[in-house]
């Protein structure tokens, strides 16, 4: 659920962008319609599974171009917007630090939390490179330190790159929010670095989001082929086959990529159900990473710490972690405004509530629930045994040959995001 709609999310954003461009081409004479939106997201979303589908490595000598961009980015937002900006767009420390505005009718302190969204849905991904684990030497250190590391890195640069934009967007908020190209920081753009400026920088912002993309549906699509090869999901038998030529999981991307066009459908119910596609990957992501956490801890289990460890301090943080996600998950759970209309109600109790009773009754339906067959996780591959012909399992646990498939690693990418 989490990676579904973050992929959705992703791609919305990204359609959303390339039509802030045509209006910022166009002097703000295009208004996009939410079909033309949808269109883009669609379209992009094809183009994403099409790379996704290619060789492992061809995406990684992609990636390491789009990295470079994605850093540069972040450098001009840092150091070039400040030196850009205007003197009539400049604020104040005082402003940038202490200023406070809302635009919802609940209380400050509340409002104050529910801004919690961006960054909560900039930062949540925190398990992305455990997807590439089995590809990864020495990983049970690398990766836990990956974990650490990039959240310290993008925590302190989405600060830095928060801060740089507060002191040089001016003080008409409204303006920014209501401009006819659709998005506040495009509008920023232009006002510090004109239209050609902003043209040029915008291009590089669209092609960075849509590498994201990339990486999302990697790693949703290689979940998608680990949960199927376990026979945890309908037509686990189709969406595990692996590619005999390019020896990647094409069906699950393109099962990914099909899902996530349905969820983008809920756009079309209004604002605050495209805000519900962005808060429900944190609202999956936080379900998810919540439960094993709290396993790790309550009851007995076989547990043993491995070369990483956080020692007498995993309790501590595991509660703290633990008590944040869940109250993050309620708070998400709200609407942008009280007295909501079925508008401007908040759609993530529809959808996730759906899909957690979908996944319950498949599981606990009599006589033909999971429970009743499912023995997952299963090993398919043995210690001693890394070939190209590997076996899948099906989903009564039996062992089986099937032709073409090879074995990827079971979650990994192959791509370091």
């Amino acid at each position: 659920m989490g990676y579904i709609t973050a992929t959705a999310s992703v791609s919305w954003g990204l359609a959303v962008q390339v039509m802030a461009a045509v209006s910022m081409g166009t002097d703000s004479a295009f208004e996009p319609t939410a079909g033309q939106i949808y269109g883009i997201f669609v379209a992009s979303l094809a183009l994403q599974g099409v790379l996704c589908s290619s060789s492992a490595k061809y995406i990684a000598r992609i990636q390491n171009l789009f990295t470079l961009i994605n850093f540069l980015l972040c450098i001009v937002m840092i150091v070039g917007l400040p030196i850009a900006t205007p003197h009539e767009f400049k604020n104040t420390a005082q402003y940038t630090f202490g200023h406070f505005e809302k635009s919802t009718g609940w209380p400050d302190g509340f409002a104050f939390i529910l801004s919690f969204l961006a960054p909560l849905w900039t930062l949540s991904g925190l398990d992305g490179s455990v997807h590439i684990s089995e590809e990864a030497s020495n990983a049970s250190i690398a990766v836990p330190a990956t974990i650490i590391g990039a959240t310290i890195v993008g925590g302190v640069l989405g600060w830095a790159i928060n801060v740089a934009v507060a002191f040089n967007m001016g003080t008409d908020l409204a303006a920014l929010i209501d401009n006819p190209i659709g998005q506040p920081m495009a509008t920023i753009l232009m006002n510090s670095f004109g239209k050609t400026g902003a043209l040029v920088i915008w291009v590089f912002v669209i092609l960075t989001q849509f590498m994201i993309g990339v990486n999302v549906v990697i790693v949703a699509s290689r979940q998608a082929y680990a949960f199927s090869r376990d026979g945890a999901l309908l037509f686990s038998r189709f969406i595990r086959r692996i590619n005999g030529r390019t020896h990647t999981p094409v069906v699950a991307v393109w099962f990914v990529i099909t899902v996530a066009m349905v969820v983008g459908l809920l756009a079309f119910a209004g604002p605050a159900a495209v805000n519900a596609i962005f808060s429900l990957g944190v609202v999956g992501f936080f379900l998810a990473d919540s439960i094993p956490i709290s396993a790790r801890f309550l009851g007995k289990n076989e547990f043993r710490p491995g070369p990483f460890t956080l020692g007498k301090f995993g309790l501590p943080v595991a509660v703290v972690a633990v008590l944040w996600m869940w109250f993050m998950i309620i708070i998400l759970m709200f609407p942008p405004s009280p007295n909501p209309t079925a508008t401007t109600m908040n759609y993530i109790v529809v959808v996730s509530g759906s899909v957690i009773l979908l996944s319950l009754t498949y599981y606990f339906c009599p006589k033909y629930g999971g429970r009743y067959w499912f023995k997952g996780p299963i090993r398919t591959v043995d210690d001693s045994v890394m070939s190209d012909e590997s076996t899948s399992v099906s989903q009564d646990g039996d062992p089986e040959k099937e032709a073409g498939e090879k074995y990827d690693g079971g979650g990994a990418s192959g791509v370091v995001v």
